[in-house]
């Protein structure tokens, strides 16, 4: 048997809503073992991706293998491997914290119990409190515990610190992590906050427009990119080796942030090692096909 090096691989993947494509062409390979975010705003996709990855929706084309296996609606093939959080964190309101994990137990056959309550019980949440009672950072963080201990080789997140406050977003991120480094999970997940992916992902996909526009490994993707800058002289070409990504012009000259094929020394040029925050939003600025005429993503690829 063959081991899968990957936990998600699509090939022109596109799901349409009537005459909208909410996902468009997506060709992607995460691989396994990463946390691996996906950026972009809202309508880029994020969502409808991680949907079809769970087995919730149909892709109107292309394919789309999760852990070696093509996820589809009514099938359970996949239900005990991977872990799902909608961004709505769907929880019974009424039942008690304890309520919830029994019911986790008896829907989930790799179920750890006493990963749910060493979880909680670090967090300072009781057990017998009642899931509306809580805050809107302790019910995402018991909505988290419960697909984390499912224990599944892969979770997919769709925005899981979306609306909490900075020291609930710390505590549920720092909760995601532990349980990373513990069990050596996959994870996907969906946010808008760059500053999460900077701090816990070494993989990142931005979409824009329903399509991928940028997929590669974080630390790659720093090292593969620069910022050039010039004063006074808008005429002057960039150097070869080189893709421009995004150009910024102001009454004193122009900043390019570039993406380097080959080593180049022109004095001509400053330049600046852009963070990865810098990268994604010149991508996200972009965000439409490239001028010669391919996508960025295509062109990221024929790079690596």
């Amino acid at each position: 048997m063959i081991e899968e090096t990957s936990v998600l691989e699509a090939v022109n993947l596109g799901k349409r809503y009537r005459r909208t494509w909410g996902l468009q062409d997506c060709t992607l390979t995460i691989p396994k073992g990463r946390v691996a975010a996906l950026v972009g705003p809202n309508g880029s996709g994020k969502s409808t991706l991680l949907r079809m990855a769970a087995g919730l929706s149909e892709p109107s084309a292309g394919t789309l293998r999760i852990l070696g296996r093509s996820p589809s609606p009514g099938t359970n093939d996949l239900r005990e491997r991977v872990g799902y959080l909608d961004q709505d964190r769907p929880l019974y309101k009424s039942f008690r914290v304890a309520e919830m994990l029994r019911f986790g137990e008896m829907n989930n056959p790799t179920w750890n119990m006493d990963v749910a309550k060493n979880h909680l019980a670090l967090l300072d949440i009781p057990l017998r409190s009642r899931v509306g009672n809580l805050s809107g950072g302790q019910q995402a963080q018991v909505a988290l515990t419960l697909c984390l201990a499912k224990q599944p080789e892969l979770l997919l997140l769709d925005e899981p610190a979306a609306a909490l406050d900075p020291v609930a977003r710390e505590d549920l991120l720092r909760l995601l992590m532990r349980q990373v480094a513990d069990s050596e999970s996959s994870v996907v997940l969906s946010t808008h906050a760059l500053s999460d992916v900077a701090a816990i992902c070494d993989y990142v996909v931005v979409l824009a427009h329903a399509r991928v526009v940028l997929s590669n490994d974080t630390e790659y993707i720093v090292e593969t990119h620069r910022i050039l800058s010039i004063v006074d002289d808008s005429d002057l070409v960039p150097p070869p080796g080189i893709t421009v990504i995004n150009e910024q012009q102001s009454a004193r000259g122009r900043s390019l942030l570039v993406r380097v094929e080959l080593p180049f020394n022109d004095e001509r040029w400053r330049v600046d090692r852009p963070t990865l925050e810098e990268i994604v939003m010149a991508y996200l600025r972009e965000g439409s096909p490239h001028r010669d005429g391919r996508h960025v993503d295509d062109i990221e690829n024929d790079a690596r």
